[in-house]
């Protein structure tokens, strides 16, 4: 592990930490930092959000009430944050989400169909 950068925001470091644990299940991320919020951004529909307290990032749909269900992991705890993500990826690559863009014109079939 490298040493902490005292110039890093508490958000970029946390950040940075999450990647390499995810690095380090061989699952590659970008981090991107600025306005005070830093994201990871790790596969289609699959950013992690971290203000330097908390990860969090969107874990579902909530079709009962048209929400999108986020999940959230304390800072402190990369690694475990980590294999949370990579449960999420896992899925996200088993059933990719839909392109938002072409959804609504798709037939009510077209599920079956390959894009």
């Amino acid at each position: 592990m490298k040493p902490p950068n005292r110039y890093l925001s508490p958000q970029k470091r946390a950040a940075d930490e999450l990647a390499e644990a995810l690095a380090a299940v061989g699952i590659p991320s970008d981090v991107h930092d600025g306005y005070g919020l830093t994201l990871v951004s790790v596969w289609i529909g699959l950013v992690v959000w971290c203000d330097g307290e908390w990860f969090w990032w969107r874990s579902g749909w909530d079709d009962r009430r048209k929400r999108v269900i986020y999940a959230r992991h304390p800072t402190i705890d990369p690694t475990r944050a980590a294999q949370r993500v990579a449960f999420r990826y896992a899925d996200l690559q088993r059933n990719p989400p839909e392109p938002e863009a072409v959804k609504d014109l798709l037939p009510a079939n077209a599920k079956d169909t390959q894009l």
